[in-house]
């Protein structure tokens, strides 16, 4: 607990993401900074639009089964990016389709994906 606030600090990747059903708007500015600040190294944000980072593997093997756990992650948390896979690469590329543009589970699920291990 935060002693000068007397709030709780929950880490994005122990939160779920919330289905955006539209009329949110987009996160801009200071608040994609902030949120950018709680995930790994390689993450980018993209013209205030979309996240993206590339991870990078020995193999096609070991890309295919991050892909497949990638899969599995979304359908949890029915949160879906645009995947690329090539032999030994993965692209990752998230952002609120609703929206065209970020929210705040966009990078809960880019915590998430941290968390897998990468």
């Amino acid at each position: 607990m935060d002693q000068l606030s007397n709030t709780v600090h929950v880490d994005l990747a122990d939160q779920d993401c919330v289905p955006c059903r539209g009329g949110a708007s987009p996160l801009l500015g200071i608040g994609l900074v902030e949120l950018i600040g709680q995930l790994s190294q390689g993450w980018h944000v993209v013209d205030e639009h979309h996240l993206e980072k590339k991870f990078k593997f020995d193999n096609f093997s070991q890309a295919l089964d991050f892909t497949y756990n990638l899969g599995k992650l979304a359908e949890k948390q029915g949160h879906h990016p645009d995947i690329y896979l090539a032999w030994g690469v993965v692209e990752l590329k998230i952002w609120t389709h609703k929206i065209n543009g970020l929210h705040e589970s966009d990078f809960i699920f880019a915590a998430k994906v941290d968390r897998m291990g990468i």
